[in-house]
């Protein structure tokens, strides 16, 4: 019998939505910050944030693509999910190996009025267009951190 060759692995959807939820969850504790993912049927957040005497917390939703899109998709309640204390996280994962992620830190109050809505013959979806400044704009966080030094 010949050997069969193994399928190339592709990354589905949900997994590409865990790695990007884990490599968010990595860079907040190099913050210092003390991180655990909600369960995936949390409305709203993937991740739970807090410092590290409780004196700051934060709710983080990460949505990841694993192409060069400048897009993410958004859940349809993006406009009405909006507090000083819920982040969004973009994350592209390339999928050219050995290249870094990029993460893009946006306030919801900035998704909440730059949603967009995008309207088919057959459907409707919402999205977020990358904003270069919000890349790697960790200091939302930094209060937090000054706070448990």
């Amino acid at each position: 019998m010949g050997q069969s060759k193994r399928p190339k692995v592709r990354i589905d959807g949900y997994m590409t939505g865990m790695l990007g939820l884990y490599l968010t969850a990595v860079e907040l504790v190099k913050l210092g910050l003390i991180v655990s993912p909600t369960s995936r049927s949390a409305m709203g957040a993937d991740l739970l944030v807090t410092n590290r005497f409780c004196t700051k917390a934060w709710s983080v939703q990460v949505k990841t693509i694993s192409s060069t899109s400048k897009w993410w998709p958004l859940n349809p309640h993006a406009e009405q999910i909006c507090s000083p204390s819920h982040v969004y996280v973009f994350v592209s994962v390339p999928r050219k190996k050995n290249t870094e992620p990029s993460f893009y830190v946006v306030p919801s109050k900035v998704v909440a009025t730059a949603c967009v809505k995008f309207e088919r013959r057959n459907s409707v979806w919402y999205g977020y267009e990358r904003k270069e400044k919000y890349r790697d704009n960790w200091r939302v966080f930094d209060r937090a951190r000054r706070l448990s030094a």
